[in-house]
């Protein structure tokens, strides 16, 4: 590489001369914790003044949402990890755009990038990392070709580690969240279902899979003692709707997905999240920013944002007798519901979507400064 480009590089990666234009690749066709987190980091690197290009699948709700806020998208089928019709339309993307950055930010995008990338060695690539899984095919995806990697939690690095990946290439930048938006007031669940005033309302949040732990639900609401029985609701939010079912025995509501999901969650009294793998969790953050207590298994990222016994309870992976006699006691006991809420807040206000798009705009200077 010459004097000039390095040079060059040298100006991009310092702010004070230009800004970085940055590609973004995301393949989800739906709305996750992953494409939250890209049109998050998308407009929080946009207000420090950065360029924003964004290749998604067409139709996706992280393509339409990026769209109405104003950032450059292109939509791009993306069927599988070496889709090569895909791979010429981002190369001609990337020819055009000329950035600064490749930032791919999940499995298949990363797979296209090195692709689309090929005979351009001069521009770095990043990839993110978000699910506490060995990787596969770490020699050929996780090679030099990858500037650095960004894990989510030290859970996810843990896990690339263990697969092979030197753990000096990659770098932990914790997802992020919003503040909580106090426009609206919490949901009323109670008045709206028909539920009893004294009713301790205990919510689920996100993708309802086997992997979130929905098959759990039962032999948890079975295992709860019936002093707390009696009191417990559940709303599920998140999945398909369904109306009023009953799980173990419990009145539950299956509302289905939600759009404004922070006076939903803020209406809940407790956060039930049996996952039985988590790259960190946001949707338990986003019910800690408001107050709302969690219960939870002690998987992968989930450690590092909960504080057993003081924001939450943690308890062994997939022991539902515990996690229902944890759940239990917060449903019982008022007071101590009022103390974990205080210090989840507290807790989630370490994990502001500023302070991810700090971190990964850290990684991108080091990069860029070679």
């Amino acid at each position: 590489m010459g004097q000039g480009n390095l040079q060059g590089i040298r100006e991009q990666a310092d702010p004070a001369v230009n800004r970085i234009r940055v590609v973004h690749i995301d393949s989800g066709s739906t709305w996750r914790g992953g494409q939250r987190q890209v049109l998050l980091l998308a407009l929080g690197l946009r207000e420090r003044g950065h360029q924003q290009y964004l290749i998604g699948a067409p139709q996706s709700p992280l393509v339409e949402k990026a769209r109405a806020a104003g950032l450059a998208v292109a939509a791009v089928p993306m069927r599988a990890d070496w889709d090569l019709r895909a791979v010429n339309q981002i190369r001609s993307r990337l020819k055009t755009w000329r950035p600064d950055i490749i930032h791919a930010h999940d499995a298949r995008a990363h797979a296209m990038a090195m692709l689309a990338l090929m005979g351009r060695r001069g521009t770095p690539l990043v990839v993110s990392r978000r699910v506490p899984f060995t990787p596969r095919s770490a020699r050929l995806k996780y090679g030099p070709r990858v500037a650095r990697f960004i894990a989510i939690s030290e859970a996810v690095k843990k896990a690339m580690v263990d697969g092979g990946v030197e753990a000096g290439r990659i770098d932990v930048v914790h997802s992020g969240i919003d503040k909580p938006s106090t426009a609206a007031p919490p949901r009323d669940w109670r008045k709206e279902l028909g539920w009893p005033a004294e009713s301790v309302l205990c919510g689920m949040v996100g993708a309802m899979t086997v992997e979130k732990g929905t098959d759990l639900l039962e032999p948890i609401c079975r295992a709860i003692p019936a002093e707390a029985r009696e009191l417990v609701r559940l709303v599920l939010l998140g999945g398909e709707a369904g109306g009023i079912v009953s799980i173990g025995g419990i009145p539950a509501y299956k509302a289905g997905f939600v759009e404004a999901i922070t006076p939903a969650v803020a209406g809940l009294d407790i956060m039930f999240h049996p996952s039985r793998a988590e790259g960190l969790g946001t949707a338990v953050l986003d019910a800690m920013a408001v107050g709302v207590p969690p219960v939870a298994f002690a998987v992968g990222g989930l450690r590092e944002v909960i504080t057993h016994g003081e924001s939450g309870f943690l308890v062994p992976p997939e022991d539902s007798r515990e996690f229902a006699a944890s759940a239990a006691r917060l449903v019982l006991d008022r007071d101590l519901r009022s103390r974990f809420g205080t210090a989840a807040r507290k807790r989630a206000s370490a994990f502001g979507a500023d302070k991810m798009t700090e971190g990964v705009e850290a990684v991108y200077n080091r990069v860029l400064r070679g």
